[in-house]
C-alpha cells in the first residue's frame, strides 16, 4: 500500500511540474508570438508618420510592410530546417536576437533605403521565431492537446495585435514613430532570458540540406509580381511592370523546376502525399489572402470617408481582438476533442459574414457596426488557426515538425503579402490611383462624391476577399472528418 501511494504520488509530481514546464513555455511562446504581431499592426498604424520623416516615397512606403512580411516568407522553411539541425530553442532564441537588433536598427534609420533594409532584418528574425514556435509546440505538447496549445498561442496574436494598435496610436499620436521599435528592445530581451531559463533542446538532431538556390527563384519571383502589383495600384501598366509579371512569373517557373530535383527542397513535396496536408496548407494560405489586408482596408474606410484620426479608427477594432483571443484556447480544446476541420471550416465562414458586412458599409452607416464586423471577425480567425495548425502538425511526422512549422508560415505568409497589394490595387478602381495609395496610408481623406466613390471601391475589394474566404472554407471542408496518419518517410 505505501509503495502505492508513494508511486502515485511520484507520478502526481512529475505531471505537476511537465505542466508547470509546459506554461512557463507557453508564455516564452506566447511572448514571442506577440512581438511580432505587435510589429505588424503598430506599422500600419505609423505608416503615415515614417513617410513624412524619413521622406519616403509614397510607392516605396508599402515595402516597409511586404519586405518584412516577404523575407519571413521565403525564410521560413529554411529556417525551421535548421532547427531540425542545430536545435529548435537555439534557432528560436537567436530570432529574438536578430528581431532586438533589427528593431533598434529601425529605431536609428535615417532614409527610405534604410528603413526598408532594417526592416528585412527584423523580419529575419521573425522568422526564426515564427518558424519553430510551432515546432517547439509540437515538442512539448502530445497530439491530444496541441489544438489547445495553439489556441493559447493565438492569444499572443491577437493580444500583440491589440497592444500594436492601442499602443502604436498613442505612440504615433503623442511621441514619436521610432518607440515603436524601440519599446522591442527591452521585451526581446526580456523574452530570451526567460528562454534560456526555460528551454531545454532535448530533440535529436536531424541531418538537412538548405536550398537556396530554391530560396533566391522563389524570393524573386514574389519579388516580380509583388512589385508588378504594387506598382499598378498607383500608375497605369507599362512596359517596365509587364517585364516585372512575366519575369516573377518565368522565375516561379524556375523554382518549381529546381524544386522538383533538390535532395531537400525549400517546399517538401513528400508532405503534399499526405491528402489532409494539402488542403489545409492552401487553406492557410488563402486564408491570409483574405484576412490581412482587411485591417488595412477598414482603416482606410475610417480614415478616409469617415475622416477619423488613426487612433480612434484603430480602438473601434480593439474589441474584436479581444474577443477573438478569448475565443482561441476554447476553438483549440473543441479541435482536440472532435477534430479540427469543423472548428477550422467554422471560422472561416464566419469570417465571411464579417467580410459581407464590411462589403455593405457605407459613409453614413453607423460605426457600432464596424465593431460587430470586428469582433464576427475576430472570433472567425481565432476558430481557424488553433484547429489549422493542429491538423498540419498532426498530419506531420515527428522528424519534419521544423518544415512543417516552416511550411505553414511560408504558405500563409504567401497569402499576406499579396493580401496587402491585391486589396489596394482593386480598391483603387473607383478613384485615382496615386489618390488612393495616398488614403491607403493615411496621409489624406475624402468627403463628398469622392468618399462615396472610394467606398465603392473598398466594396470591390471586400467581396475579392469574400471569394478568397470561400476557397479557403471549401479546402478546409474537403480534408473530411479525419485526419490522415502522418507520413513517416
Amino acid at each position: 500500500m505505501v509503495n502505492k501511494h508513494t508511486t502515485i504520488t511520484h507520478t502526481d509530481i512529475y505531471h505537476s511540474r511537465l505542466t508547470q514546464h509546459q506554461g512557463l513555455a507557453m508564455v516564452v511562446i506566447m511572448i514571442g508570438v506577440l512581438i511580432t504581431a505587435i510589429d505588424t499592426t503598430i506599422v500600419v498604424l505609423a505608416l503615415p508618420e515614417i513617410q513624412r520623416g524619413l521622406k519616403v516615397g509614397l510607392a516605396s512606403v508599402i515595402w516597409v510592410v511586404i519586405g518584412y512580411l516577404l523575407v519571413i516568407t521565403l525564410l521560413a522553411t529554411q529556417v525551421g530546417r535548421l532547427g531540425d539541425m542545430f536545435g529548435r530553442v537555439r534557432m528560436y532564441e537567436t530570432g529574438f536576437l536578430i528581431f532586438i537588433l533589427g528593431s533598434l536598427a529601425c529605431a536609428l534609420s535615417w532614409n527610405e533605403a534604410s528603413i526598408i533594409i532594417f526592416r528585412i532584418i527584423q523580419g529575419i528574425g521573425g522568422a526564426f521565431i515564427t518558424a519553430n514556435s510551432g515546432a517547439i509546440i509540437a515538442d512539448l505538447y502530445p497530439l491530444e492537446h496541441r489544438g489547445r496549445a495553439y489556441g493559447y498561442n493565438s492569444i499572443g496574436w491577437n493580444l500583440g495585435a491589440v497592444l500594436g494598435i492601442i499602443i502604436g496610436g498613442f505612440i504615433v499620436t503623442y511621441i514619436s514613430w521610432r518607440w515603436i521599435f524601440w519599446i522591442n528592445v527591452p521585451i526581446g530581451i526580456g523574452a530570451i532570458m526567460l528562454a534560456i531559463k526555460i528551454f531545454k533542446d532535448k530533440t535529436d538532431r536531424q541531418k538537412h540540406k538548405l536550398d537556396p538556390l530554391g530560396m533566391f527563384s522563389l524570393g524573386f519571383g514574389l519579388f516580380g509580381l509583388l512589385w508588378a502589383v504594387t506598382k499598378l495600384a498607383t500608375t497605369s501598366i507599362n512596359t517596365s511592370i509587364l517585364s516585372f509579371l512575366i519575369g516573377g512569373i518565368v522565375l516561379l517557373f524556375i523554382f518549381w523546376l529546381i524544386e522538383r530535383h533538390q535532395e531537400e527542397p525549400m517546399l517538401h513535396f513528400s508532405i503534399f502525399k499526405i491528402p489532409t496536408m494539402t488542403p489545409s496548407l492552401l487553406a492557410a494560405m488563402f486564408q491570409g489572402l483574405a484576412n490581412f489586408a482587411i485591417l488595412f482596408l477598414v482603416i482606410m474606410y475610417l480614415q478616409g470617408p469617415r475622416g477619423l484620426t488613426p487612433i480612434n479608427a484603430s480602438l473601434l477594432l480593439v474589441p474584436g481582438y479581444i474577443i477573438g483571443s478569448a475565443i482561441g484556447p476554447f476553438a483549440g480544446r473543441l479541435a482536440d476533442k472532435i477534430g479540427p476541420v469543423l472548428p477550422a471550416t467554422f471560422g472561416l465562414e464566419i469570417q465571411v459574414v464579417a467580410l459581407f458586412i464590411y462589403a455593405h458599409l457605407a459613409i453614413n452607416t453607423g460605426l457600432w457596426l464596424v465593431v460587430i464586423a470586428s469582433i464576427i471577425n475576430g472570433i472567425g480567425a481565432s476558430s481557424f488557426f488553433p484547429a489549422n495548425s493542429s491538423a498540419i502538425m498532426k498530419a506531420s511526422p515527428a522528424k519534419m515538425f521544423g518544415i512543417s512549422s516552416g511550411m505553414m508560415r511560408t504558405f500563409a505568409n504567401i497569402g499576406m503579402v499579396f493580401s496587402f497589394s491585391v486589396a489596394i490595387l482593386v480598391a483603387s478602381r473607383s478613384i485615382t490611383k496615386k489618390l488612393a495609395f495616398a488614403i491607403f496610408v493615411g496621409v489624406t481623406n475624402l468627403h463628398g462624391h469622392l468618399a462615396i466613390a472610394f467606398t465603392n471601391g473598398l466594396h470591390a475589394a471586400f467581396y475579392v476577399l469574400m471569394s478568397f474566404m470561400l476557397i479557403a472554407a471549401l479546402l478546409s471542408l474537403l480534408r473530411g472528418k479525419k485526419i490522415n496518419k502522418p507520413l513517416t518517410t
